[in-house]
């Protein structure tokens, strides 16, 4: 079954332009997957790994974050804006209300990864109304961070990117790609730190409905999660506020899941978990 594409613009509410995309099948879909990726990268990453969701009934909204991709350009790659980060998990807000306008009635659940992760864990805490369920993958919690670079953990590191993926294929693709790599500049990156301690340390769940479904899926060498010590407390509060939490570790992997050896196998399973749910 082909995957089809539609580019469109949509707007935050400061009327930034933002680039966003979906992606489905010819069938009518059943549910509605929106997608907040990683920093230093951009939603085309996510559009051919997940088109078996798409197979499946799943349509899919992505959009590049500002400060990445194609709603920057070359020219304001790693800046956020006036808006800073707290800018960013608000135009997600604005991308699950077109969403929901476009399909009523269908179930929408949000995927956030790495950077997109904590904002995904932010608009938790502001938005919970909009979705359904959500998904985390590459992320960590309030526990103790990892000391010392991402590649520490790996002797004699082949790339400055060796802790995204076990698959060389894949990490030369990263590195080789103008949009991946970026660093924030100085404003942008205080801006993200503000958001991600209010989000990991001071989350307000008292909005989110009782039993939400929470999918957390990380792999037990990615050092974001400093061999799941950052990540655990996270299940752990969620567990408690009532979130209905499936927390799934997939031994060796590294840091982006949805791009390791076994990625089939993770794919297969998120596809079950969002199955299970509508």
């Amino acid at each position: 079954m082909a995957l089809n594409e539609t580019r469109f613009r949509y707007f935050g509410t400061d009327r930034t332009a933002l680039a966003g995309f979906k992606w489905g099948s010819d069938a009518p879909p059943r549910a509605l997957l929106q997608l907040a990726h990683g920093a230093g990268e951009h939603a085309g990453r996510y559009r051919e790994r997940l088109a078996p969701l798409t197979e499946a009934g799943f349509l899919i909204y992505a959009a590049d974050h500002r400060g990445h991709g194609q709603t920057s350009g070359m020219s304001h790659l790693g800046d956020f804006g006036p808006g800073g980060a707290e800018a960013c998990v608000t135009d997600m807000a604005e991308l699950s209300a077109l969403a929901r306008r476009e399909h009523p009635g269908l179930p929408l659940f949000l995927l956030g990864h790495s950077m997109g992760a904590i904002f995904a864990q932010a608009y938790l805490s502001q938005y919970a109304e909009l979705i359904d369920g959500l998904v985390l993958s590459g992320t960590s919690g309030p526990g103790p961070r990892m000391e010392g670079p991402a590649n520490g953990a790996f002797p004699s590191p082949r790339t400055d990117y060796d802790w995204l993926s076990r698959d060389e294929a894949e990490v030369d693709r990263y590195i080789a790609d103008p949009f991946c790599g970026i660093r924030f500049n100085d404003a942008s990156q205080a801006s993200f730190y503000s958001v991600a301690a209010k989000a990991l340390f001071q989350p307000d769940l008292s909005s989110v409905r009782p039993a939400m479904p929470v999918y957390v899926f990380v792999g037990d060498r990615d050092p974001i999660n400093n061999n799941l010590a950052a990540v655990t407390p996270l299940i752990d509060a969620y567990r408690a506020a009532g979130l209905d939490v499936t927390f799934k570790v997939y031994p060796e992997g590294r840091h982006e899941m949805l791009n390791e050896t076994n990625r089939e196998e993770v794919v297969d399973d998120l596809l079950g978990w969002l199955s299970r749910q509508v």
